[in-house]
């Protein structure tokens, strides 16, 4: 599923429950709201709020929701405009404005450092954050560093829409990956010999998504999601025939 229309009581509430049935984080979709919704009187002519939720690619662009049938040929996907490498630099230029601005304010002393303008990859600037207080910054599993980058795509994104700031510490997420994926292959090899399922502790999309990767082309395990919000956690299974 790449895209998602939900209903709730609010927005936020809305927009909480779509990205958790898309399986992403807040700054992995792009969230178009269709309606605020009201309260009535004496609940009396309340609507709810709603929203409409959509993945994004790796390029940091909304995936298109399937073709209909119908008869109806596609509409072609819009050509980049002229300039995207100069539109680029200005909007990594912000980010890098963005991080300096938070982290000043909250007193943490660290260097920033444009690794790229526009990784093709991630879909946006690539930031590299180093220092003594660095270490402030990553948190419990990257908490700390998550929300910070949450933050700084928020503003950017309110002058540049669909650009994806990713800020790394000390090459922390290269490090979070190959740990997560030498685990999975532990794991995995376990449940294979044991023929038993192996629950792994509550884990963010993103190091789920690493572990379902690392595991999708296991000859003898499979893996599923299960859980509700922050507790959600990867199920490592044996493949059954």
């Amino acid at each position: 599923m790449d895209e998602i229309v939900m209903s709730a009581r609010t927005v936020d509430e809305a927009i909480e429950l779509a990205l958790k049935e898309l399986d992403v984080d807040r700054d992995e979709a792009e969230v178009e709201i269709l309606s605020r919704g009201k309260t009535g009187f004496l609940g009396i002519g309340s609507e709810v709020a709603r929203v409409r939720a959509r993945k994004l690619s790796a390029g940091g662009t909304a995936t298109s929701a399937p073709a209909e049938t119908g008869g109806e040929t596609p509409a072609e996907a819009p050509v980049p405009p002229a300039g995207v490498s100069a539109a680029g630099d200005i909007a990594a230029a912000a980010a890098l404005a963005a991080v300096s601005q938070i982290l000043e304010k909250a007193g943490v002393n660290v260097t920033r450092t444009l690794r790229a303008a526009n990784d093709p990859e991630s879909g946006g600037p690539i930031i590299d954050l180093a220092g003594d207080d660095s270490g402030l910054l990553i948190g419990r599993r990257g908490q700390t560093l998550q929300a910070l980058q949450f933050l700084v795509n928020l503003i950017v994104r309110r002058d540049f829409e669909g650009v994806r700031v990713t800020l790394d510490v000390e090459n922390y997420r290269q490090r979070r990956e190959a740990s997560l994926r030498d685990m999975a292959a532990k794991v995995g090899a376990r449940v294979a010999q044991t023929n038993r399922s192996i629950t792994l502790e509550p884990m963010s999309p993103a190091d789920r998504r690493i572990i379902h990767t690392a595991l999708s082309d296991h000859p003898g395990v499979s893996t599923e999601s299960t859980g509700e919000g922050e507790g959600r956690k990867v199920m490592v299974m044996p493949k059954r025939d």
